[in-house]
């Protein structure tokens, strides 16, 4: 055999001459070659492409020998290998509590916290400006405050306050709104040295629900971590060097505003120097990490060094702050309106019943509220014994590369140091491939070409894999199927994962069979190896280069796997993959593996649920068939050159087409139900019911239509198509239709999320009557000096209004009394602005000014005004009652009356 100098032609053309002539007239020159060529060279600096040797010749080492890799054992090798590493990470995330860290006399107790959360949850769903908000919910707060009071060390000084602030500011979140909010609730407590103290750190929490749910998760858990938290500390002896400030706010739910009004307007605010924010994006499991900062890496290392049972990740705070996820916390007030660094948290697992009816206390377990409040307790008190806080602005430079190790400890270094480690891993790549690459010509010619050509295979096996889950998905959606994993994840893994794992498996087989036909079985592996290396690589010069820190993953695909290819070298190059290469070459991998499936897991726990309330214009199943893709891709990378280094994949890729089949043919006759009402794991459809009145007026404030009805939206992609066969009046045919001149369509939206949800159905019904009407009216209107139109409104009205304005063409609002005074536009152009109130609030008053520009339009605004019923008897109607009687046992219905006027405006 002769060293890769001849043209892959002529060695295909040899070798089939030899093939022709039979083994006898080929086994002399074989012979001779044999003592002059290696398989492959051991150094690695000659990896050249070989022919086929004759049986005689190829030592075992031939794929073709019969020798080969076993296709049944390497298929179940890395199947139980991959199950066992996900064991692991099950195990790692139902250990909630490590052993020893907790129960000792003096620290948290969960048992007193969990008596907390019990009281605060059955006085049931805690909307703002409810009496259960404003005055039960708050009367229990400073009743137990005041017991934590009389009981605390003569070394604290405890001081409460009731805030009931009013104010305005403008988000982006969910397209850009802006939000008015007039007396409502903020329980604020500080606890600090008998002599008081110049800076503090806050921790906060909010205990207003969404309407309809009681609220346990979200986030009446935190204020009971946070009650047993301010216990311990205060009846603790050990000094505090800082003042420690605990806010219960009462309007988080009402997109941030009760933070607002505490970080701008209350006199304590100036003192903090950072803050910790307790939330949840699911009900209990372990509370995660997922955001920092800005900057202030030492918040970091103060979690690090502190926190008993951590759960932190760098990769869910970039995921988070990219906006992927249609979600936001108080940090962002924090952050934006205080410039002050803080900590989030949030419990992350079960997000299938978050704002629904089951979200309650015995759903979350003890041992997630003891490592909770276990971790808050140490971070609050390390900040308010620690140096560092006074001088916080000395350490606020620089981003943190963390990330937790199955829940047992973090590791943290500054992203300066996570740069200069990720460069000199791409380093170590150059110098690899750069040694086999340097090699004379006539040795790497055809390494470099079979490299080239196996990193466009493996590229177009990826591509392709994305493509034939994407049409299934597409087809799954167009059928009226989407939401079949919904309940049942693993019809997600057997319809879409079996699915790209057989597509990669089966390009690369089409590559092994008519082009490597006449390359080894090692040196392909070789080449493979080295492909996907040279991918992660690439994947990680990219991400470092944008200064993202999740690069730090992508370093480890690199530096661990290149480790372990120099370690098992040498006896692959001896023996080929036999068991002890396979067995090493599993350990070698076992950390990226390991640590991949636990984000892998994250990712699918918190996406999941939230594809069951994204709207109905994303298909989810496109978007999951995505994700399962991509995570296909990463897993497979390491282990495609085992599809070269095997004798056959027929069977392997035999079984994956026929579960994906199966599961295909499943999903298409309806077997998987999306939904579930057991109680023990329920997985509801969200709907949301509005029963409401339209009143539309024109220029002359005349009425030119009214009309009610029942407005009802399916949070999710399937609409109403699994409830019409048990309430058939709700069909296609009364499908909401858009009012084309008036903003948002004409319909009550709570949030600007019209953009998410166009599928909407409008059931006839009589009329609403609330006890406490809205009234809206013009109170005046002028013209100012600069050539503007000011029109004064007033509004009175429940708890929660909407405000809508359209500029109609030629006319713009120039400014108005709301926000920081320029007008905020939501998706599509229309104005919205969310408005709340607590008890005993005065009516609202604003002013908008309107620029006319070019000739005066008929109309030159429009504007509407939406009462939204939240709590009380307003709230209920008969008909609302009877249609979620109606409604199968697995939707979760939420609901309540609207009222909305729509006036037309003009110059005269």
């Amino acid at each position: 055999m002769e060293w890769g100098s001849e043209s892959a032609a002529v060695r295909r053309h040899r070798v089939g001459g030899e093939r022709r002539e039979g083994p006898a007239a080929a086994r002399q020159p074989e012979r001779e070659a044999a003592t002059q060529e290696p398989l492959l060279d051991a150094r690695g600096g000659g990896g050249a492409r070989t022919r086929k040797r004759s049986p005689e010749a190829r030592g075992g080492t031939s794929r073709g020998a019969g020798t080969g890799l076993s296709e049944a054992r390497a298929a179940l090798g890395l199947a139980l290998y991959l199950l066992a590493l996900r064991t692991l990470v099950q195990l790692s995330l139902r250990q909630l509590v490590l052993p020893g860290a907790s129960g000792h006399r003096g620290e948290f107790d969960a048992r007193q916290a969990r008596d907390y959360l019990e009281h605060i949850t059955s006085i049931g769903p805690r909307t703002t400006g409810s009496p259960e908000n404003e005055i039960l919910t708050v009367h229990y707060l400073l009743e137990q405050i005041k017991l934590i009071e009389v009981q605390s060390n003569s070394l604290h000084k405890i001081s409460v306050d009731v805030q009931r602030p009013t104010g305005s500011f403008s988000i982006d979140f969910l397209g850009g709104f802006t939000s008015y909010y007039d007396n409502i609730t903020n329980v604020v407590v500080k606890l600090e040295p008998r002599d008081g103290a110049q800076h503090a750190v806050l921790a906060n929490c909010h205990f207003d629900s969404v309407v309809n749910s009681p609220g346990a998760s979200d986030d009446a858990v935190s204020c009971s971590v946070m009650l047993e938290v301010l216990r311990v500390l205060a009846t603790s002896a050990e000094a505090l060097q800082h003042a420690v400030i605990f806010l219960f706010n009462g309007a988080e739910e009402n997109v941030l505003q009760a933070s607002h009004g505490f970080i701008t307007q209350h006199p304590w605010a100036s003192s903090i120097r950072a803050f910790i924010n307790l939330e949840a994006a699911g009900v209990g499991g372990k509370e995660l990490v997922f955001q920092t900062g800005p900057e202030n890496p030492w918040l970091v290392q103060a979690y690090v060094s502190a926190a008993k049972h951590p759960f932190a990740s760098v990769v869910a705070q970039e995921v988070f702050q990219s906006g992927i996820i249609p979600s936001d916390t108080d940090f962002r007030i924090y952050r934006d309106f205080g410039n002050i660094p803080g900590i989030d948290l949030a419990f992350i697992e079960n997000g299938y019943i978050y704002h629904t009816k089951y979200d309650t206390a015995d759903r979350i377990l003890t041992d997630s509220i003891q490592r909770a409040g276990d971790n808050i307790l140490a971070v609050l008190k390390y900040l308010a014994t620690s140096d560092m806080l006074a001088s916080s602005s000395k350490y606020r430079h620089g981003n943190m590369v963390f990330f937790d190790v199955l829940g047992l400890f973090v590791i943290a270094y500054p992203s300066h140091v996570g740069s200069v480690i990720n460069y000199m891993v791409v380093m170590a790549v150059v110098l690899y491939l750069g040694k086999k690459l340097l090699q004379p010509k006539h040795k790497t010619a055809n390494y470099m070409k079979d490299f080239l050509c196996g990193l466009g295979i493996t590229l177009i096996s990826w591509f392709t894999s994305l493509v034939t889950v994407l049409i299934i998905a597409v087809f799954i959606s167009l059928i009226g199927q989407s939401l079949s994993w919904y309940n049942h994840f693993y019809v997600s893994v057997c319809l879409y994962g079996t699915a790209a794992v057989a597509k990669i498996i089966f390009i690369h087989t089409l590559a092994k069979r008519l082009y490597y036909v006449n390359a080894s079985d090692q040196y392909l592996g070789e080449v493979f190896f080295d492909i996907s290396l040279f991918v992660h690589c690439g994947f990680l010069v990219t991400l470092t280069y944008q200064g993202l820190c999740t690069a730090f993953i992508s370093a480890v695909w690199v530096a661990f796997p290149l480790l372990t290819k120099l370690c098992v070298h040498k006896d692959f190059m001896q023996h080929g993959a036999q068991g002890k290469f396979i067995a090493f070459y599993l350990l070698g991998m076992f950390i990226p593996y390991l640590y991949a499936l636990y984000l892998i897991w994250a990712v699918f726990e918190m996406f999941t649920p939230i594809l069951g309330r994204s709207g109905s214009e994303i298909p989810p199943d496109v978007v999951l068939a995505s994700i399962m893709a991509g995570c296909t891709m990463i897993l497979s990378s390491y282990f495609i050159n085992f599809i070269y280094l095997a004798k056959s994949t027929k069977k392997t890729m035999l079984t994956l087409t026929l579960v994906c089949t199966i599961t295909f043919l499943l999903v298409c006759s309806g077997t998987f139900f999306p939904y579930s009402s057991n109680p023990a794991n329920p997985k509801p459809k969200r709907v949301f019911l509005q029963h409401m009145t339209r009143t539309f007026h024109d220029l002359e404030g005349n009425v030119v239509k009214q009309d009610s009805g029942v407005w009802i939206n399916g949070f999710d992609y399937t609409g109403m198509s699994h409830i019409t066969p048990h309430i058939p009046e709700i069909n296609d045919t009364i499908r909401a239709h858009c009012e084309e001149n008036a903003p948002l369509c004409g319909f009550p939206w709570y949030l600007p999320v019209h953009f998410l949800i166009r599928k909407n159905w409008y059931l006839p019904a009589p009329g609403v009557s609330p006890r406490n009407p809205a009234h809206f009216r013009l109170l005046s209107k002028e013209e100012t000096p600069w050539d503007s139109i000011k029109l004064t409104f007033e509004a009175t009205g429940p708890s929660h209004m909407s405000f809508y304005v359209r500029a109609h063409k030629g006319s713009t609002l120039s400014q108005w009394s709301l926000g920081n005074g320029t007008p905020v536009t939501s998706k599509g152009g229309d104005y919205f602005v969310f408005y709340s109130h607590g008890l005993q609030a005065s009516a609202w008053q604003f002013w908008i000014e309107v620029q006319v520009s070019g000739e005066q339009p008929e109309g030159m605004l429009t504007v509407a005004i939406a009462a939204h019923y939240l709590s009380g008897e307003d709230k209920l109607s008969s008909q609302l009652d009877d249609l979620k009687e109606k409604l199968p046992d697995w939707t979760f219905p939420s609901a309540w009356k609207d009222q909305m006027a729509y006036l037309v405006f003009s110059v005269s």
